[in-house]
């Protein structure tokens, strides 16, 4: 059997699935992974066949960095991390207006790019990502039978009355104006009839038989696999879901690393610290992040991405702080994380049994930051205007977290390690088959 795996050429979204595909692995099966250049050393290092396939004018091996992107691509990308420190609504309308170059890039191409990939690979199973709207274009209209991981929130698969891009919830410490939210949700709502225009006049080039779609954003796959805890669901949504499963998370095999190794051997508490890959150029939270960590008297581990270490102040030397940290193995051992709330690093530090401080900037970091504190397993502030003595408060309640928060939060974990992720998509999959 052949599990093909369809990724955009960003780590964040690659290495998750190539994690899930471990199951596969660990059962004989091939595994070929139809990715771009920027994350072939991810597949190199997973064991996996590679195919060359790319999905966007961007691409991430690991950390994003604005002057290494094409030149459009790294407007865009300055032009975002403006956004973010203007704020939850500027963000997210700065977002919507690049949607339709982010997530449909040369359409009609790059759908027919993967339709021979398929016919190359010939696979016995698909996995693709939900944001790879091109390659589940491909799929769709040939009639293609896959698995479509959403490896964000689960709304970004929108049903009901949700709008793509207009979050449904919101943590305590966020207001949005509702004049500004109205303005939103009418371009939100003006993108996705665009997006879905989009859709249909591809779906023609490709087999003008093809019946036209209501709304591109809510188009799934025969199976949605949710990338995300049930524990954090909304259970209003449940009714409202296609076939689906939640994986939970993955935890994915990292490589031995003697320093960091060596630093959790001496056993000491510590707070693990990441803005994953695009928003650790925000240093400015960051340093705020590393003096509440200091007022709070607890060590840290701090992955500083795009940000020089030298604009988080001084650092104790007992810290660990690196551009790149194991992220899976530091939050086994930590006794908090601080993060912007992305997907990997919610999974992970449910999976990990770690309480989160949640600092979100954008797309469904809010909805995920709001089911963080719904169901008591963190907190979410304002990266923009918290203040360090703030952070520091929020550190220090997440330190001693007790009550319903922390049983939930063990619960998940070990239902994670009774029936990991992985396994989930293989059972649900080869379940689909029958």
């Amino acid at each position: 059997m052949t599990l093909l795996v369809i990724s955009p050429d960003y780590a964040s979204h690659l290495l998750p699935l190539a994690a899930l595909a471990a199951a596969w692995q660990d059962a004989g099966e091939r595994v070929v992974v139809a990715s771009g250049p920027a994350t072939a050393g991810i597949v190199e290092a997973s064991g996996y066949e590679r195919v060359a396939l790319e999905l966007g004018r961007g691409s991430n091996p690991g950390v994003i960095r604005a002057d290494k992107q094409p030149g459009d691509e790294a407007d865009s990308l300055r032009g975002f991390f403006d956004a973010t420190r203007q704020g939850m609504v500027p963000t997210l309308t700065y977002q919507a207006r690049e949607r339709l170059v982010d997530l449909m890039w040369r359409p009609v191409e790059k759908a027919r790019a993967t339709l021979d990939v398929i016919d190359r690979v010939r696979p016995d199973a698909v996995l693709v990502d939900h944001l790879a709207y091109s390659a589940r274009l491909a799929l769709w209209a040939a009639d293609v039978p896959h698995a479509d991981v959403v490896l964000g929130h689960p709304t970004a698969l929108p049903v009901g009355q949700e709008v793509y891009g207009c979050p449904p919830d919101w943590p305590r410490a966020l207001h949005p104006d509702p004049d500004e939210m109205e303005q939103l949700e009418q371009l939100c709502r003006r993108v996705a009839a665009g997006f879905t225009a989009e859709w249909n006049t591809a779906a023609a080039q490709l087999d003008p038989g093809l019946p036209a779609v209501h709304d591109a954003f809510a188009q799934h796959g025969p199976l949605v696999l949710l990338h995300y805890p049930e524990e954090l669901a909304d259970p209003d949504r449940a009714a409202l879901l296609p076939p689906h499963e939640y994986l939970g998370g993955s935890l994915r095999a990292e490589p031995a690393d003697p320093e960091v190794d060596a630093w959790l051997r001496t056993g000491e508490p510590f707070v693990y610290v990441s803005f994953g890959s695009f928003l650790s150029v925000r240093g400015d939270v960051l340093a705020r992040v590393a003096a509440a960590l200091r007022g709070a008297g607890v060590r840290a581990a701090i992955a500083t991405g795009s940000t020089p270490v030298a604009e988080l102040g001084e650092l104790p030397a007992s810290w660990l702080v690196r551009e790149y940290l194991p992220q899976v193995r530091l939050l086994r051992a930590a006794v908090a994380t601080v993060t912007h709330g992305g997907n990997n690093s919610v999974t992970e530090a449910i999976a990990t049994a770690t309480p989160l401080l949640v600092l979100p900037f954008s797309t469904d970091q809010f909805a995920g930051a709001a089911a963080v504190e719904r169901v008591g397993v963190g907190e979410a502030l304002d990266p923009n205007t918290a203040s360090v003595a703030e952070l520091r408060d929020a550190i220090e309640r997440l330190l001693v977290l007790s009550g319903p928060g922390a049983q939930t939060l063990h619960a998940a974990a070990r239902a994670l390690d009774e029936q990991p992720g992985p396994t989930r998509a293989l059972q649900a999959m080869t379940a689909g088959r029958r």
